[in-house]
């Protein structure tokens, strides 16, 4: 009885389609809430919502101070047969030496000894780790503070016009600075750095820049010091906290590091400059994608990076509310003293 109902329904009554796309229906919304619970979808979810419960980790750093500086000075001129000039910038009196035709296996295996074997304080222990595998070797005294040009060249009977094609088994120039004296080394927790430079040759024209830097912490840790990627109308904050493994926290250290373009200075009333507001200035890094472009009020909004669409992980300001309010204190009050009647 029951089946001839079935074949009835089916064969003259449009309910049969209805009933079993809705049954359809039911099935999948069970399996959608017992995947996902019963919590709404975050692109439902209103602003206040979303304020509330899916806000994104916080990364904890630690300030720590950098003696080491480092810039390529006119790159556009570097090149193999020419040279390069190097620009240290040291707060300590330190030691610069420069290799040319690094190993690059040599050099990464050198910075894992540095973590499990020995610590790579001075250049020679740099050498022992590197077993020599270099072409030549150049070697500076830096003064504290002192900023003078260092001119970086292959002798003429080196006989080396490139270091073939990519991938290549050596870097063009691996620049070491460490600290001169044993007493700033017990000090400083970062110890040495070392700086990777691509410098043009015939096989491979990029311009002269500087690759990595590694900052040699004196625990046994290395850090790759990376780049923050800032909107176009975005100056560097002015505080000048360093984090350790994500980059500098304003322009001056990120040109002190060499990793900052030559972009012009903008003028102050233009700092205000977060992507989404265009009313606070811009204080938090993203992380994967190391994009700075929110202010404290629009970061607790965003799980994706507005400018790239990466979902972002963690994030860290580059400076506290009370750093941002000592800082804004004495803008208003250098604007404030020179017109100011007693």
């Amino acid at each position: 009885m029951a089946a001839v109902f079935l074949v009835t329904l089916y064969e003259y009554s449009p309910l049969f389609y209805i009933a079993l796309v809705s049954v359809c229906f039911l099935v999948t919304s069970a399996l959608v809430l017992g995947w996902f619970g019963l919590g709404v979808p975050v692109i439902l979810r209103n602003s206040e919502e979303t304020e509330s419960s899916t806000r994104v980790l916080k990364k904890r750093m630690r300030q720590v101070k950098n003696p080491f500086g480092l810039e390529i000075t006119n790159p556009a001129a570097a090149s193999v047969t020419r040279g390069v000039t190097l620009t240290p910038d040291c707060l300590e009196d330190c030691v610069l030496t420069c290799y040319w035709g690094c190993n690059v296996q040599k050099l990464h295996e050198a910075l894992q000894k540095h973590v499990y074997c020995f610590r790579i304080k001075t250049p020679q222990a740099l050498e022992d780790a590197l077993y020599n595998e270099y072409l030549y070797k150049q070697q500076y005294f830096i003064k504290k503070n002192d900023k003078a040009e260092k001119y970086c060249q292959l002798p003429e009977d080196a006989q080396v016009v490139d270091f073939g094609p990519v991938p290549r088994a050596r870097y063009p120039l691996v620049a070491l600075l460490t600290l001169a004296d044993e007493e700033d080394r017990e000090i400083y927790d970062i110890i040495a750095m070392v700086a990777v430079i691509h410098v043009p040759d015939e096989s491979y024209r990029l311009s002269c820049r500087i690759l990595y830097q590694y900052l040699l912490l004196a625990q046994g840790q290395y850090h790759d010091l990376k780049q923050l990627f800032m909107s176009a109308n975005s100056p560097a904050p002015s505080c000048s906290d360093t984090f350790p493994g994500e980059s500098s926290t304003d322009r001056g250290l990120l040109e002190k590091a060499g990793l900052a373009g030559d972009e012009p200075e903008l003028q102050e009333e233009n700092s205000k400059d977060c992507v989404v507001c265009q009313n606070g200035p811009v204080n938090w890094v993203l992380l994967p994608c190391r994009h700075t472009c929110l202010c404290d009020g629009c970061i607790r909004y965003f799980q994706q990076c507005p400018m790239c669409r990466q979902f972002v992980q963690e994030s860290f300001p580059l400076c506290s509310k009370k750093e941002q309010d000592e800082d804004e204190s004495t803008r208003v009050l250098q604007d404030v003293l020179p017109g100011r009647v007693f």
